[in-house]
Order: C-alpha cells, then structure tokens, then sequence
C-alpha cells in the first residue's frame, strides 16, 4: 500500500513566518544614540582646545594636518604628520617583538603606503609618546621613513588606558601584566598620594599587577596556572600606589617560592611516570585554597584575603601528598584545560 507524501507548507496553503527585517544602521530597541553631533565634530587648528598642540607640533619638525572631536566623548584630537624621531613609545608598554616589527614593515613596504597613523600623546618628559604603536613606529625606522602620521590627543591619560584598545598583536597574559606594572610604576612617580584603587580603568585587573612584578623577576612564569588563584582574591588596594606595589612586591616573592616548590613536586611526580603536560595545572589545583569557591558576578568580597590565600597554598604545596595522584585525576585536568581552551 502507498503511503501519502505530506504536503510541503507551500502546497498545503500555510502561510510562512516572515522574518524580521531590521533595516541597517538603526539602533536595537531600546538603545539611544550617543555621542555628538556632526557641527561639533569639525574644529580648526586655531581652535583653543589644539592651538598650543599645533605650535607644539611645529617646533618639533612637524605638520598639521587637521583637528576634529572623536564622535563618542567629545575628545580633541589633531592629525599631524611628526619627525620619526620625535616619537618614542611609552616607557611602560610591552617589549618590541623585532621579527614582528620586520614582518610589518616588509609588508607596509609591499604596499607602498604608511596607512594607520600612531595614536599619540604628550610624554611626561614633554616629547611625544606612542601607548600602541610600538611595532608599527620600528617599523618606520627600519623602512627609513622621515615623517610619520599621528593622532594626537592633548590628554596624556589616554596613555594609561590604551591596553584595552590595542589590537595590533594580540597581548598574551606576560605581555599585558608587564605593561600593565610600567604604568603603575609610572604613575606611582607623578601620584604618590593616589591611591591603587583610583587607577582601576588603568590596570584593567588587580591580578595583573601582581602577575606583572612576578614576570620581571621571571620571564618564564607560568602565571596562567596562578591566574584563577589570583582572580579570586586579589583586589585593587586602597592604599597609596607606592605603597601597594611594595605590597605586591611581597605577594610576587611568594608566588615565586609557591612556584619553586611547585617544580618540585612535578619533578618528584615525573620520575614516578606522571608525564601529563597538565601535571603543572594539576599540583596548583590541587594546593589553591580556593579552587571550589564560585566568583558570583558583581561579587567584590573575596574569599580570603590574598596574604592567607599564598599562606594556605604554601603550606598546602609543602603537605603535598605524592602517593595521592592517579592518572584518572590529571585525565579530568586535561578535559577541563581543553574546555577551558
């Protein structure tokens, strides 16, 4: 017996749900626009808010080429064209990567055009300053260039929270921490009497701070093994900046005690054939006095102070109990790293 094909929607009469369409370039319900409007964006070189910056600019070999305020918060800026010379990056940012910066410029050179401009401040030492653009400025350098266009902002604090917006190459978590404890150590020079706390969109994260002094001590750190230890208890100080990163000078010091005791027992497990390349993840779960605590979101408590949180994983890597490891435990470790990844 021959079974009855169902009729397709279209045969049978039912009407499709036509989707929905929302036209291009408007706003999701509920948004509201920000920023200025169009009048207020353009400014001339003799506006007041750059008039000193294109003087600047030209005492230094350079041009100006135009002013305008960025269309979200209203801020001055001025496209310019500067002496290579006249342009170094800020003493706080990551280390130079030269294979990356020859990577760039032979690209740069095969198109024949110098496209992004440096976004660029005023240095503490009155001479120009670049927060990101340190591969791109080696770059200039090694193509021989003369003139090198920038925007420049009259706010010298755009220097300390320009990390969250470079997107040239990628920070990794040593790159990031470094740059992030120069800034402090920066800032902790022109504001003594300011407190940790106030730097916040600065820093980005307390952890980085700590992790920062860790990897000028120890480039090889391995500190995304600490990283959740450190999420969970670390916080930003109220107490003056000079103050905390002598603090913090203390934490790092332990870490890396933590960490010398740590390859101790990876050793001690590799010569029992524990040949994970988790093992390094698994003996500092196992010693974090916090690992089973859950971060609940807005929650700013942590769990334990961060000076007993090292004291309890110290004396937990100490206590540590070699006969207690089993292959099945670091198999749940490589299962929750490759998630985690």
């Amino acid at each position: 017996m021959a079974t009855r094909k169902a009729k397709s929607p279209a045969r049978s009469g039912a009407k499709k749900k036509a989707p929905v369409k929302r036209a291009r370039g408007k706003l999701a319900p509920g948004k509201k626009a920000r920023g200025i409007d169009a009048a207020e964006v353009a400014i001339t070189l003799d506006s007041p808010d750059v008039v000193e910056l294109a003087k600047v600019v030209t005492e230094a070999g350079g041009a100006p080429i135009g002013a305008y305020r960025e269309p979200l918060g209203g801020l001055p800026l001025m496209l310019a064209s500067l002496p290579l010379s006249a342009v170094q990056p800020t003493p706080f940012q990551r280390d130079l990567s030269p294979t990356h910066a020859k990577r760039l410029a032979q690209k740069i050179d095969e198109t024949a055009a110098f496209l992004d401009p440096l976004i660029v401040v005023r240095g503490e030492d009155g001479r120009f300053w670049t927060p990101n653009g340190r591969h791109r400025l080696a770059a200039g350098k090694v193509l021989g260039l003369k003139q090198i266009t920038a925007l420049i902002s009259p706010n010298d604090r755009l220097a300390y929270r320009i990390l969250a917006l470079n997107t040239e190459k990628a920070h990794n978590l040593r790159d990031r921490s470094l740059e992030v404890i120069r800034m402090a150590r920066s800032l902790a020079k022109q504001h003594a009497t300011a407190k940790e706390s106030q730097f916040t969109a600065e820093f980005e994260s307390p952890d980085l701070l700590t992790l920062g002094i860790v990897y000028e001590k120890a480039s090889r750190f391995a500190g995304g093994a600490y990283s959740s230890l450190l999420k969970k208890v670390d916080r930003f100080s109220e107490r003056t900046l000079p103050v905390s990163l002598r603090e913090r000078e203390g934490y790092a010091a332990r870490l890396l005690e933590i960490d010398a005791q740590t390859k101790k027992i990876i050793a001690a497990l590799q010569a029992k054939g524990f040949k994970s390349p988790y093992l390094r993840n698994y003996v500092v779960a196992r010693i974090n006095p916090v690992r089973f605590h859950k971060v609940k979101k807005g929650d700013t408590k942590p769990p334990m102070p961060i000076a007993e949180a090292l004291t309890r994983m110290a004396a937990a890597a100490k206590a540590f109990k070699l006969e207690s490891v089993s292959n099945a435990d670091l198999a749940w470790v490589a299962v929750g790293a490759q998630a985690e990844g």
